[in-house]
Parts: structure tokens; sequence; C-alpha cells
């Protein structure tokens, strides 16, 4: 048997805006029905007939079920990274910046994609199993975590965020009770407040992150600013 005899097919790209439609119709309804019965238990079938379209018509475009839910997957990070680098308040106080970026991670993490946020911990993180995203998921969480990432350093700059625990850490400490939250969500189907868990996180997680000495120069800048409004006043 030849090579080409053997070969994979190739996906087709979509070729104007009926096809492009036929896609994203798809990868919408692909991220459906993977967040509800993760990788293993998603079948294309299913996604077609949810669809009304034939099996066939998924593979047009997607080689296999494997392929479809890295794409579901991706696009799904992009969406996410795109919307916290938008939203980012980059002029406001690093504290607040956190506290946007805490609220949103908890958003994605525990209202808009609980079930794909599950498939990627547990069955995207496997090694060995077919859904093996390898080093494109490290590419992706990378780019997740960036902007949080690029908060610390710059806090780090400009001497708000501590020094002494290298950014990878702190990086854990802010993801870590988020990643638990939304554990105790899949698990126990408990609905939680995203707005008072993000405040009461970020008052956990600030006196950890903070410099030494930016408690007591912040009640300075306080006093100082409280003297001159009397003064001013009298």
């Amino acid at each position: 048997m030849s090579p080409a005899a053997t070969a994979a097919p190739q996906r087709r790209s979509p070729a104007g805006p009926k096809a492009e439609q036929r896609v994203r119709d798809i990868l919408r309804i692909g991220r459906e029905v993977f967040a509800e019965r993760g990788y293993e238990g998603a079948t294309t079938t299913e996604i077609a007939q949810r669809l009304g379209i034939s099996e066939a018509t998924i593979f047009t475009y997607f080689r296999a079920k494997r392929e479809l839910c890295q794409r579901v997957i991706q696009d799904w990070y992009d969406e996410n990274i795109a919307a916290m680098e938008a939203g980012l308040p980059r002029a406001a106080p690093v504290r607040e910046q956190l506290e946007y970026l805490v609220l949103m991670n908890l958003r994605v993490f525990l209202v808009q994609g609980t079930g794909i946020c599950a498939l990627v911990l547990s069955e995207g993180r496997a090694k060995g199993q077919d859904l093996d995203l390898g080093e494109g998921l490290v590419e992706l969480q990378r780019r997740y975590t960036a902007p949080l990432m690029e908060l610390l350093a710059r806090g780090q700059e400009a001497g708000e965020v501590r020094r002494d625990i290298p950014l990878r850490l702190l990086r854990s400490l802010v993801f870590g009770p988020i990643e638990q939250m939304l554990w105790e969500v899949v698990i126990t189907g408990r609905q939680i407040d995203v707005e008072a868990s993000a405040r009461d996180l970020v008052a956990l997680l600030w006196p950890a992150l903070q410099a030494p000495g930016q408690e007591l120069q912040r009640l300075r800048r306080l006093r100082s600013q409280l003297q001159d409004a009397m003064a001013a006043s009298a």
C-alpha cells in the first residue's frame, strides 16, 4: 500500500461564509456536549444529532473527535483570554486589578465554563489517554495565566508585591483556591456566590501577596490625606 493510501485525510478548511458558520455551529454544540459528557462520554453522533446534520459532515472539517475537542478547548481559552485582557483596568492599583482577575476567573470556572474547566483539569491533563493535549495545553495555560503573571511582575517592580517568592508560586497561590472551588461545585453541585467569593478570596490573598510594609505605608498615606483635608476645612 502506498504512503498516500495510508495517510490520514486532511481536514477541509472552511470555504465561504456558509462553511465557516457550519464550523462555528459544530464548535458551539461540541462545547456543550463535551462540557456535559466529558471526553469519553461525548460522541460526534450526539453532536451531529443536536445540530440536525450527518456525522460525516463533522468529519468534513475535523478528522476525529480528539481534534474537535482540542479545537473546542482552544477556542474556549482564546475567548476567555481575550475577555480578560480587554477588561483588565491596567491603570488601577495592583489590588484592584487582582480583584478583577480573580472575579473573572471565578466566573469562568464556576459560571460560564464549569464543564470545560473540569474536562481540562481531569482528562485533558491525563497522560496516555486519547485526549492528550500535551504541550498544546501547556501553552494555552501559559497564555491564560499571563495577565496575572504580568500583573504580579508589575507589582514587584512597583514595590507593591513581595519579591522573595517566585512568581510561579504566587500564581499557584491565586489559582489554587479557585481550582478547589471548581471541584467543590462539580462534585457537590452547590452554587457559590461568585462576587462574594471573589471579595473574600482577595481579602485573604492580598496580605500574603503584598510587599512587607505596604499596609503601613497605606495607613500613612491615609493619615496624610485626612490631615490635609482637615487643614483645608479649618
